[in-house]
């Protein structure tokens, strides 16, 4: 069984920063990609950014020049280093990873979740 887990989320105000992290754990895992989705009150959820190997990012255009995408493979885990948030960018943030592992073929797997607010 593939699990992740987030943390990093919380309130700051509009131009600050927050790094969210999310660990993979299971069974003899093989990643081939990680990232971050969101999903703001009333709306749908919405790809932010993934990252494939070491350099092979993505990023939705709002976010682009704001947040960085990278990972440590050596722990499975990926981070969302964001800045110069913004109040549209208050949303719960997913992490997700298409991996092989145990459980069998590549699948994709989602965490629970991690409340990002921003406001004065």
């Amino acid at each position: 069984q593939v699990q992740l887990v987030e943390s990093g989320g919380g309130l700051v105000q509009p131009g600050g920063s927050l790094r969210l992290s999310c660990a993979a754990s299971g069974s003899n895992l093989s990643i081939r990609q990680m990232g971050w989705h969101r999903q703001a009150p009333g709306k749908q959820r919405e790809l932010v950014a993934f990252i494939r190997g070491s350099e092979d990012t993505n990023y939705v255009d709002s976010v682009k020049g704001r947040f960085t995408i990278s990972i440590d493979y050596a722990k499975n885990t990926v981070y969302l280093q964001m800045n110069s948030l913004k109040p549209e960018d208050t949303a719960v943030y997913y992490c997700n990873c298409y991996a092989f592992s145990d459980s069998g073929p590549l699948r994709q797997y989602w965490g629970q979740g991690t409340q990002v607010t921003v406001s004065s």
